[in-house]
């Protein structure tokens, strides 16, 4: 256990810094923020927040290490609080540092609950043997696509990939079928990415996996000969679409619906999905596991499974326009249905490789 968590501990060493030169992880605090009074509207079905089997019936408080954004999630929070009467300590973070710091801190971790915004950092703790196996009855609310083989994590809520474009200056027909046909010369100079955004290298991630390092360092050079133009984020990426900046850009799908909430349909952006299989309709989730440190299982798992209830669900449906990932439940109606996106078969706990990401994009030039 200790040489596992020193290989982990220098395989993640220089994250932290990282993650604070290129911006962190996904810029979840610039989706639209819950209205006023949103949550309560988000969380009225009543839902049994704690694990039947739980006994007592839990209470207390907990920490959750979050890397979703504070003003994404803490109404949520809070409505777990208003419901359970379970108090909620929250450290937010960008989700590599919040793993490494897991990982320091090993048993004497005073954290509960581990909330990434990505499968890799999920994946990173999972592999360091810090997570507690959920039970059963918790992971089989989601399909095992969307939670960890060993039952020591859960996916809450999923993000697909896409590309986003102008319908003004190219037709449904012209769209690619492949991120990989991005690289011919007549969208040269006219897409664009955001590098240093987490979203952006876990996609890169599961490119390396997918078809292999060689290949994917190619794709970054020839994206990059062909005049790819640089973001800071996934919401500037839709604006600059939207503007005419570029024609098309890669991005997550729900940037695009917080746009068109604020200016209506007539925003000049849609969303495209690739082909099934391709890695550019990667879908990715952020989720929840319990460390093994806790000191109130009992009220993390009731977190957990509250996050993973009705209204759990409908609260990242109605305020991030992310997929519910609970077995039956349906995502904004305006969004192709989860089921039909056919995404790369990957296990998204082998996304955890964010250092030989960086490099490779530090290699290519993506990065400085």
């Amino acid at each position: 256990m200790k040489l596992l968590r020193l290989l982990f501990l220098l395989a993640l060493a220089i994250v932290p810094l990282v993650a604070a030169a290129c911006g962190g992880d996904d810029d979840d605090d610039t989706t639209p923020a819950p209205d006023s009074g949103g949550a309560a509207t988000a969380a009225a079905s009543p839902t049994a927040a704690a694990s039947p089997t739980a006994t007592p019936k839990p209470s207390g408080s907990i920490t959750v290490y979050s890397g979703r954004g504070e003003s994404l999630v803490k109404p949520l929070f809070e409505q777990f609080t208003k419901e359970t009467g379970i108090q909620v300590n929250v450290k937010y973070g960008d989700s590599a540092q919040l793993a490494t710091l897991l990982a320091e801190e090993g048993s004497s971790s005073p954290a509960d609950v581990f909330f990434p915004q990505d499968a890799g950092a999920l994946g990173a703790i999972s592999k360091a043997g810090l997570f507690e196996k959920l039970p059963e009855a918790t992971l089989a609310k989601v399909p095992a696509t969307y939670r960890a083989k060993d039952g020591s994590w859960v996916g809450v809520s999923g993000r697909a990939r896409v590309i986003v474009y102008n319908p003004t200056a190219v037709q449904a027909s012209e769209l690619p079928s492949s991120v990989k046909q991005l690289t011919d010369p007549k969208w040269k100079g006219q897409v664009g990415w955001a590098p240093t955004n987490g979203s952006f290298q876990a996609f890169v991630t599961a490119f390396r996996k997918l078809e292999g390092d060689a290949a994917a360092e190619k794709w970054l050079k020839d994206m990059i000969a062909n005049d790819v133009k640089v973001y800071k984020d996934n919401k500037a990426i839709v604006a600059a679409v939207a503007a005419g900046e570029v024609k098309l850009g890669l991005v997550n799908h729900y940037y695009l619906w917080g746009f068109i909430k604020d200016q209506g349909e007539g925003f000049a952006a849609r969303n495209h999905y690739t082909a099934a299989g391709d890695p550019g309709t990667l879908v990715n989730v952020a989720g929840v596991g319990i460390l093994k440190s806790s000191k109130n299982k009992p009220a993390a798992l009731a977190f957990i499974d509250y996050l993973l209830s009705e209204a759990g669900q409908k609260y990242f449906v109605e305020k991030t326009y992310e997929y519910p990932l609970v077995t039956g439940l349906k995502a904004d109606p305006r969004l192709p249905a989860l089921e039909t996106l056919k995404p790369p078969a990957i296990d998204l706990s082998d996304l955890d490789d964010l250092q030989g990401t960086l490099a490779l994009l530090r290699r290519v030039g993506a990065l400085q």
